[in-house]
């Protein structure tokens, strides 16, 4: 009885969520050690699929770093990396393109199909909403005067997000899911920063909620789970990274944050993927599982 009491007052809780988020769209980026498990992964969509039957309208980026690693290494190639940017060259680029689009999003597109809904893969081999243009690294080194302009191959920074035809798509129905290989201007592919894609991704179509799913709980401001931080600004977020609390694998996730935020969206959260449910538990529940940020 106990039992069943408790998932009414959970309905309860959610009731009052569901209604306020009804009709607005929630850009979820999906990365980390989540990919490698078919099981959380599959459970993950699931929830994105909650989200489409209760009235949000999702959209999904994706990463797919370590499956790319292993297809490299497959092939003979050693990953490298330049302030953690793959270096890509053509025959990585082939590769990443291969493994994101032909694997990663194929299966991502499967598990919603499977639940009953629509998904269609927004990527570099189809219909594309995302492009960019080729970054250059600023790297100084010590006897350096000044910065050097560092090549890292094919490696993009966004620059526009076709907000009206993602938008379009769920408006119809159904859930796009955007792998990070984009165009640039001359019709060239470019891999980008899941993340950062995801920033742009939800700026774009002025999405209510940027949800990044991780391998952490959240920010922390030290190493147990009890420094979680359950909400921070962006103010607090630039002292944090000033005074080094906030570095090296968090900082995509962070800068993708301010993206978004200056794009209109109002809150964005980082949540730990290998909890069940907890895409569900940050967004419809009063306490909230991970860190939102806000400006």
């Amino acid at each position: 009885m106990d039992e069943a009491i408790s998932k009414a007052a959970a309905l309860v809780e959610a009731h009052g969520y569901i209604r306020q988020f009804a009709g607005t769209t929630v850009v979820v980026k999906v990365g980390g050690s989540i990919m490698d498990q078919p099981e959380s992964l599959g459970n993950l969509i699931g929830d994105i699929c909650f989200l489409k039957a209760v009235g949000m309208k999702p959209i999904i980026v994706h990463g797919g770093g370590k499956s790319i690693t292993a297809a490299m290494q497959k092939a003979g190639l050693e990953a490298q990396f330049v302030q953690g940017r793959r270096y890509t060259d053509q025959r990585t680029l082939s590769i990443a393109e291969h493994v994101l689009v032909n694997d990663v999003n194929k299966g991502i597109i499967e598990h919603i199909r499977e639940q009953g809904y629509k998904a269609m893969g927004v990527h570099s081999l189809a219909s594309c909403a995302v492009f960019a243009q080729r970054m250059f690294l600023q790297v100084q080194e010590d006897g350096d005067d000044a910065p050097r302009k560092v090549d890292i191959g094919f490696v993009g920074d966004v620059n526009w997000v076709n907000g009206e035809l993602l938008n379009a798509l769920t408006d119809s129905g159904v859930i796009p899911v955007i792998a990070p290989i984009a165009r640039d201007q001359a019709g060239g592919k470019l891999n980008v920063n899941a993340d950062s894609v995801a920033g742009h991704v939800a700026a774009a179509v002025k999405s209510e909620k940027l949800i990044l799913v991780s391998d952490t709980h959240g920010i922390r401001t030290g190493e147990s789970e009890d420094t979680l931080v359950s909400h921070l600004t962006k103010p607090q977020i630039e002292q944090l990274i000033t005074d080094g609390v906030i570095s090296s694998g968090m900082l995509p996730k962070v800068e993708a944050s301010f993206t978004a935020l200056q794009g209109g969206v109002r809150k964005v959260h980082i949540v730990d993927g290998r909890i069940p449910h907890s895409l569900l538990l940050e967004i419809y529940t009063n306490t909230g599982i991970g860190t939102e940020i806000v400006l």
